[in-house]
């Protein structure tokens, strides 16, 4: 089968054997604002002579996306979410059976809703090896998400805005003027500084201005004022979610993921990182419960 991970700005493609073991992956930029009209055409020059069911989640199955699926309520499992998936054939893919998975969404009837598009099925992956029991997972990234794991079922989650923050910040800001370096850069002593500075009085709103103070009286140097900027806002992230019971269980970027470990570690709270491809293995874990020809 071809497992299909299709966010906002990129893609990712891998094709598995019927085990799930990953035979090959391939990545590109087309994500589902630059794929819009032509996602057939993306999706057949990426994943060219690769045989198999398609089976795809993340934004490509939003309002934006190729075809809209609703999101399904908490509490969540594999086995709802393959039952929800939508078959799709398309004339420009001729061969081609193609499946997407729903989103979720949380407490949408009774209040502001929260909803998510691809990590569902990440963590439906890292269920596998967590097992049963309770869990909680962070999701970092543009948008990070926290969820809460029972029973082998995702029981609720938010959303956090705050790789979103970081980047408006860094970028069209007052903030951002005194910053030099590029985001590549990691200094940890002032990302450090920047998680305890979260945990004093102020509020976030007023530590944000500090970002800027600090550059003025050379309190800290220009190429390091982005990572305080990122352990601000990330700490303040984490302390926000408290009480965090157990330990955190990472899934994201190697980078990004790394500087979460190093901020709970900070706080006291343990976590364990988890590769970033388990899209695949939840699409894969996903075909079976739908009872899909693998091999």
């Amino acid at each position: 089968m071809i497992a299909v991970d299709w966010g906002t700005s990129s893609l990712r493609a891998y094709l598995l054997d019927a085990d799930g073991t990953v035979l090959e992956q391939r990545r590109s930029d087309q994500g589902v604002l630059a794929s819009a009209g032509r996602f057939a055409e993306t999706l057949g020059e990426l994943v060219g002579e690769w045989p198999g069911h398609v089976l795809l989640c993340g934004m490509v199955g939003s309002r934006n996306g190729w075809i809209e699926l609703p999101y399904l309520p908490c509490p969540v499992g594999a086995d709802e979410l393959a039952a929800a998936m939508r078959r799709h054939q398309d004339p420009r893919l001729p061969g081609r059976e193609l499946w997407f998975v729903p989103g979720v969404a949380t407490d949408a009837e009774r209040g502001t809703p929260d909803v998510m598009r691809g990590e569902e099925t990440q963590v439906v992956g890292l269920i596998s090896a967590l097992g049963a029991g309770g869990h909680s997972v962070c999701l970092p990234g543009t948008h990070s998400k926290w969820a809460r794991l029972e029973q082998g079922r995702i029981g609720g989650f938010v959303t956090v805005m705050t790789g979103e923050l970081y980047a408006l910040l860094r970028q069209h800001s007052l903030l951002g003027r005194l910053m030099s370096g590029d985001d590549a850069e990691f200094h940890p002593q002032a990302f450090i500084r920047g998680v305890e500075r979260s945990g004093e009085a102020g509020g976030l709103l007023h530590h944000l201005f500090g970002t800027r103070t600090l550059g003025l009286f050379e309190r800290l140097p220009g190429e390091s004022l982005a990572s305080y900027l990122s352990g601000l806002l990330i700490g303040h992230e984490i302390r926000d979610r408290q009480p965090i019971g157990g330990t955190v269980h990472l899934v994201g970027s190697h980078g990004l993921a790394q500087r979460y470990a190093e901020a709970l570690g900070l706080l006291g709270i343990g976590s364990m990182r988890h590769p970033e491809n388990l899209a695949a293995t939840g699409l894969h874990r996903l075909a079976r419960v739908r009872g899909l020809a693998l091999g």
